[in-house]
């Protein structure tokens, strides 16, 4: 047989094939009014850009839509979810190419092309496509994990995809088998039941078999089509829609800036307090559950769960009356409360790590939903936990959050003759040192480190002193937009007065905060994490190591610092430099590191007893079997400290700042009080 006359009849053994252009539109027509109601409920949320950059985010499409680069990450669901969405595209195609060739003459379905693509391509991605399912069904109804949230809806769509694909290869089979395919063996899958079939079954039997269930298959497509738009199939198409409109800036600086002079309400008490991309995310949601499953807060057994919030919010869009999805605002349900089941007390267990944000394969933002919740619940109904409340009382009262702090702005650089730049006005690096750094006794230690290591690299540095206030990220992250704007106001008239080349400092919080919000105040900086310009110093040859630290050193990811603005390598070279070896790694690590608990004002709030975010990162750390907890941020210090101080036992394992590490490990011309106090020039 020659392969450049290989084909097969279109609709064979169908007649009325005008039904299926009638099927077709009823299809398009239904599903496309669930499509335009979807639409028209985000229309409810209010304007951002998300449109710009489009090289960017065609990049983005391609990456994470397409190649789906995060849902690999994730062994099993990552492989069934490939081979469903790997069998789609194909039998899509093959879809279009039966189209074109039977409505348009085209004459596709020949020769070669037929042979390679259409039957034996179509039939293994159609056969990839049946694993994918069955492995998703195995998962969700035999091996169901504690994220996934249990769902009739979800079980109907995954029989429902089973069946389509299952009927498809009877039909093939029943016609290769009727019809005595000569090239059957090029659809293996289809020649099986073919063989099968052929005999069980004579040929007017396959051919009623295959009749009827050709209509049947027909209808599962084309209902499948009408009715995905009403469910979280949706994703399908709202998933790369997501990724496309999609946050370019870091994660740290996704935050949404308030407009407090025009904003009837301040956060979001209602859907319409979310922008559109916020609402976009709702409908997106694919409910696959990484977002808890990466939530600290939830593993070690508190009630936040992302997925629950989404959920929450999902509920609370789609229970929108006619006259709110017209602009009539008063129809809408508060977003915290019973009616979407999220409670105030979830909101506030949330560290602002952001897990769930780096790990959503659709892009979704849940940290700044629940964000723009606590905006409204502390803004509006001044509702939050009283620590919290005290510490932005300090805030506003103090220029810091810490109540009862008895040491001054000054008060770590005793003895080390540190420039203020009200003294001298211009330098080449301003040292940013940050609440924590200035008041906490333990995080004064780090500061001190990193002035040393400046000095003894030459670098001319000076701070503000008493005229630094915080930074204001405790009170952005907690929801307090008004203190916050005030207090990076301030700071900015103050950086105003004077020239430098760069800031540093030892705090991921301030370093985010600078670098990526007070540009939207019109203040934008040169803005450096202590690690990062360390690490530049050493590479420069102006910090000359002499010793090595031999005790093994495991590294704690802050997460404004990695997962918030991707400073990773920094660090970890430092502690390479300082020890001669890598820092072995915990369980979690990198973008995937589990939060101290520290973050989003946690660090005001006393856990349970039973529940403390910092002793189950503390076991992880342990359970590297180091001798030293490397830090490098002074509220990871405070925490991680508190942490390993509780579970340690008797083993002796210490938590110091990289800084510290590196100061060990470095050449120092000073050796005694009086030598440091030489200050730097």
């Amino acid at each position: 047989m020659n392969p450049d006359d290989a084909t097969r009849a279109v609709a064979w053994n169908i007649s009325q094939v005008w039904v299926i252009y009638v099927l077709f539109a009823l299809s398009a027509s239904i599903g496309g009014y669930g499509l335009y109601r979807r639409l028209r409920r985000w229309r409810l949320g209010k304007p951002t850009d998300r449109f710009d950059a489009p090289a960017t985010r065609l990049a983005m499409l391609f990456r994470h839509a397409i190649a789906q680069a995060r849902l690999s990450s994730d062994g099993y669901a990552g492989t069934f979810h490939s081979l469903m969405f790997g069998g789609v595209i194909v039998l899509t195609a093959a879809t279009t190419v039966v189209f074109l060739d039977y409505d348009f003459g085209l004459r596709l379905m020949s020769g070669r092309f037929y042979l390679y693509f259409q039957s034996l391509a179509v039939d293994l991605f159609g056969g990839l496509f049946l694993v994918g399912v069955s492995l998703a069904a195995l998962r969700r109804w035999v091996f169901r994990p504690a994220r996934l949230v249990a769902s009739t809806e979800a079980n109907v769509i995954l029989l429902w995809l089973l069946l389509i694909g299952l009927s498809g290869f009877l039909l093939e089979g029943w016609r290769i088998a009727a019809t005595q395919d000569p090239w059957a063996a090029w659809s293996p899958l289809g020649d099986v039941v073919a063989t099968a079939s052929a005999s069980l079954w004579d040929a007017s039997q396959l051919q009623a078999a295959h009749r009827v269930t050709w209509w049947g298959h027909a209808a599962l497509v084309f209902g499948f089509f009408a009715w995905a738009p009403y469910t979280k199939m949706l994703h399908v198409l709202s998933g790369p829609f997501n990724v496309y409109t999609a946050n370019l800036a870091p994660i740290g600086g996704n935050l949404r800036t308030v407009d407090l002079d025009s904003a009837a309400t301040l956060g979001a008490r209602d859907i319409s307090g979310f922008t559109w991309k916020d609402l976009a995310d709702l409908d997106a949601c694919t409910e696959c559950g990484r977002c808890t499953d990466a939530c600290p807060a939830w593993n070690v057994g508190k009630s936040l769960a992302p997925l629950a919030i989404i959920l929450g919010l999902r509920r609370a869009l789609h229970s929108c009356s006619q006259g709110a999805r017209t602009g009539n605002a008063t129809d809408l349900p508060a977003v915290v409360g019973d009616e979407t089941g999220i409670a105030a007390a979830a909101i506030w267990e949330c560290t602002t790590c952001a897990a769930c944000v780096a790990v959503c394969p659709v892009f979704i933002e849940q940290m700044p939903k629940i964000v723009d919740m606590r905006r409204y619940l502390i803004m509006e109904q001044s509702s939050a936990p009283a620590t919290i409340q005290e510490a932005l009382s300090s805030l506003e009262d103090r220029g810091h959050p810490f109540r009862g702090a008895q040491s001054t702005r000054l008060t770590w650089a005793e003895g080390l003759d540190v420039p203020v730049m009200s003294d001298i006005g211009e330098t080449q690096v301003l040292l940013w040192i940050g609440s924590a750094g200035a008041l906490l006794e333990r995080s004064q230690r780090t500061v001190r480190a990193l002035a040393r290591l400046l000095t003894a690299a030459g670098v001319k540095f000076a701070i503000l002193g008493r005229e630094e206030k915080d930074s204001g990220d405790l009170a952005r992250r907690t929801g307090n937009e008004l203190t916050f704007e005030t207090l990076a106001q301030e700071n900015i008239q103050t950086l105003r007065q004077y020239r430098f080349g760069a800031i540093v400092t030892a705090c991921p919080h301030d370093f985010n905060t600078l670098k990526n919000e007070y540009p939207r105040l019109g203040a934008d900086y040169v803005v450096h994490h202590h690690t990062e310009y360390l690490s530049m110093l050493l590479a420069q040859g102006r910090l000359r190591v002499e010793s090595r630290d031999t005790r093994v050193v495991t590294y704690h990811d802050p997460c404004y610092l990695c997962r918030h603005n991707g400073v990773a390598d920094a660090p970890r070279n430092l502690i390479s430099a300082a020890t001669g070896r890598a820092p072995v790694e915990m369980e979690r690590y990198g973008r995937n590191s589990f939060c101290c608990g520290g973050g989003g004002g946690m660090s005001f709030v006393e856990e349970p007893a039973d529940k403390r975010l910092n002793q189950a990162r503390a076991r992880q750390a342990l359970a590297t079997g180091a001798d030293v907890v490397a830090v490098a941020c002074p509220f990871c210090m405070t925490m991680m400290t508190d942490g390993v101080n509780a579970v340690r036992g008797d083993r002796d394992v210490e938590v110091v700042d990289v800084a510290e590490l590196l100061l060990d490990a470095i050449c120092m011309a000073e050796t005694s009080p009086a030598d440091e106090s030489r200050g730097s020039t």
